[in-house]
């Protein structure tokens, strides 16, 4: 199935400076940019044709693919003054650049993209910036089951924070933190189908419209991931990741655990 990426935010929380106009996905983990491993994580369980909905510093992404050097991440010979590559990771994959628009909501960005879809049944959708060690043909499978029209991953509440109970008197009654409530956070990892553009506005949301307005009449599904989910919303987030990276803990990297990318490293 084709992926459609949205990748053309501001990023406001990751930026370091006036002149920094590096997008989000952009962002370093190792070697590569965050939308690398979103990608290769797709493109394990073999969906490689990718829909990138490009905005703010589209060039960044561009340079990167259209300059894309395999070396980085796979063995190689070096013979006779050239290179022999011993396996690749994007040689395979089939990738659209879209200009969206800079200030485009996501569905406004999704929108925009449909005629790429080539009226394909279902894709799915990512935020880009989001790294997970789902097991994505489980939730295309249970979707494809259902008679829906969007599903998304969810997980549970990141907060540390605790909820506090109070009554009239101002004494507390209990205190619950809130990873601990019966609640779900949106993963940013959607399976759809067409018809959740009938849902979408012009510069309307993906989620707030979209699979909320789907909703309404009982066909959004959710898949419950209690496994690995880190976001990259804020600079801290990200160097936490590259942190991870560093010393090997990297268990978005399912093409490494499963053994199916031998000779190709994140």
């Amino acid at each position: 199935m084709k992926v459609v990426l949205f990748c053309g935010g501001y990023g406001m929380r990751m930026r370091s400076g006036a002149a920094d106009d590096v997008p989000k996905p952009m962002a370093m983990v190792g070697p590569r940019p965050l939308i690398w491993h979103v990608m290769r994580y797709y493109a394990h369980f073999g969906h490689k044709e990718f829909i990138l909905c490009l905005g703010y510093g589209a060039h960044h992404i561009k340079d990167f693919f259209l300059n894309y050097e395999e070396t980085t991440s796979n063995d190689f010979v070096l013979r006779g003054g050239r290179t022999e590559l011993l396996s690749t990771d994007i040689a395979d994959w089939t990738i659209t650049f879209a200009q969206t628009g800079v200030e485009s909501p996501i569905g406004e960005r999704l929108r925009r993209v449909r005629h790429h879809l080539d009226g394909d049944e279902m894709f799915l959708a990512n935020y880009a910036d989001v790294l997970t060690d789902a097991p994505l043909p489980e939730m295309i499978d249970r979707f494809a089951e259902r008679d829906a029209g969007a599903s998304m991953m969810v997980v549970p509440p990141q907060s540390s924070f605790h909820c506090v109970e109070l009554g009239e008197d101002g004494l507390v009654g209990g205190i619950t933190a809130v990873s601990e409530l019966p609640l779900w956070e949106n993963g940013g990892y959607f399976v759809l189908r067409q018809e959740v553009f009938d849902h979408i506005p012009e510069n309307g949301d993906l989620v707030a419209d979209g699979c909320a307005g789907l909703a309404k009449q009982g066909r959004t599904t959710a898949y419950r991931h209690r496994g690995f989910w880190k976001p990259t919303d804020t600079v801290k987030e990200r160097a936490a990741l590259d942190a991870a990276y560093t010393r090997g803990d990297r268990p978005w990297a399912v093409w490494e655990r499963d053994g199916a990318g031998a000779g190709v490293r994140a």
